[in-house]
């Protein structure tokens, strides 16, 4: 691509990026009703200078609401807008960006952009949310905190809410383990809810990001967080629940997760305690009983695209991430049009039983699949 190529595609994605800042602050548009505008006029440049009787067109637009719309340009400001966001390190990354979660793509609403601060990685694909109550017991804590680290030790990136009790214990024990963990937040970056909780999400910047679909000023609403929790479900492989409950808001981003297709784990508790209810709840509905991180592992389906994980290599299953150095090697020998035996012994310099009883371990794990001429071939 040559420099004049590469400069209209710089500067249709700041055009873009303007567009999308200028319709986030509109007030009354959340995600189904910016989709429904998206449905019926195709761009947000679109929404933006249609007029007010086509804007009517759309359910749910009113005449206070499309005249909002239609004045936006001249309401809001969007040149203070990113300015505020350069200046405290805040990028905003689009649908159609790369670093953009792929996975939160494929949700029926996803945001038309998220505010950053931190990074997005490609591992963050292989990622699990751990959600709870606010109001956890020491039992609660103590497992949020022991799961997040062994999410991280096996290689996932921990997703939550930066809330009290559950969400804060999860993200301290991925950070504790040098894992990677994103914050989602149901405020602006600006406006940290809860405000004890500044320190921890500066500590979540420098190991992971801590992002909003809402502009960088807004104030913590009790509409934002409903909103919030299908983000933390749809950037993630599956939730995990620990201590909800019966009105805990963690039991609607598990509904969120079903609602999605992704996996629902929970964490069983003590059968006296109130905020063991809601968990035992999605046991009797279906949800995946989770003990040690290997039920998670176990659980998740391969992947709809191999990810790149931290030391290079291709992740097509999350089990992989339970794999020993020896049955990594044999793994990444094997293509997806199968290999010989020979060939995977020349490729890896392994003696043949070893590389033998390591395939009959990648079969009983689902990872390799025996083909014609006693071939090898990858999940």
């Amino acid at each position: 691509m040559d420099i004049d190529d590469q400069d209209e595609r710089n500067d249709s994605r700041d055009m873009d990026i303007r567009n999308e800042v200028l319709l986030s602050l509109v007030p009354g548009i959340g995600p189904r009703l910016r989709e429904q505008l998206l449905e019926r006029f195709g761009s947000v440049e679109s929404i933006l200078s249609a007029a007010p009787s086509d804007l009517r067109s759309t359910q749910g637009i009113g005449p206070k609401l499309s005249s909002r719309i239609a004045g936006a340009e001249r309401e809001f400001d969007v040149d203070a807008e990113l300015a505020l966001c350069a200046q405290h390190g805040i990028d905003i990354f689009l649908r159609a960006d790369d670093a953009y979660p792929r996975s939160l793509r494929e949700i029926p609403d996803p945001p038309g952009l998220l505010y950053v601060q931190g990074d997005l990685q490609p591992e963050d694909a292989l990622s699990i949310a751990v959600v709870g109550t606010r109001h956890a017991s020491a039992y609660g804590l103590r497992q949020a905190e022991r799961l997040g680290g062994a999410l991280s030790r096996a290689g996932l990136t921990v997703v939550s809410g930066l809330a009290r009790g559950v969400d804060a214990a999860a993200h301290r024990g991925a950070l504790k383990a040098g894992g990677r963990t994103i914050a989602v937040l149901g405020s602006g970056l600006l406006r940290m809810y809860p405000p004890e909780h500044a320190k921890l999400a500066e500590e979540i910047r420098h190991q992971g990001a801590v992002i909003s679909e809402s502009s960088p000023q807004t104030s913590p609403q009790a509409g934002l967080f409903p909103q919030r929790n299908r983000v933390i479900s749809g950037m993630t492989l599956g939730t995990l629940v620990i201590e909800a409950g019966d009105r805990s808001g963690a039991l609607i981003t598990a509904r969120l997760a079903m609602e999605q297709g992704r996996e629902v784990f929970a964490l069983p508790g003590n059968v006296d305690c109130r905020t063991a209810r809601g968990c035992h709840r999605l046991l009797r509905d279906g949800a995946v009983l989770v003990e040690h991180v290997d039920d998670i592992l176990e659980e998740l389906g391969p992947l709809v695209e191999g990810i790149e994980n931290a030391s290079g290599e291709e992740i097509r299953h999350p089990a992989e991430l339970k794999l020993n150095e020896i049955e990594t090697q044999v793994l990444q020998a094997c293509t997806q049009e199968g290999a010989s035996v020979d060939l995977i012994c020349e490729a890896t310099g392994l003696p043949i039983h070893q590389i033998l009883a390591t395939l009959s371990v990648l079969e009983m794990r689902r990872l390799v699949r025996r083909s014609s001429g006693n071939r090898f071939a990858r999940v």
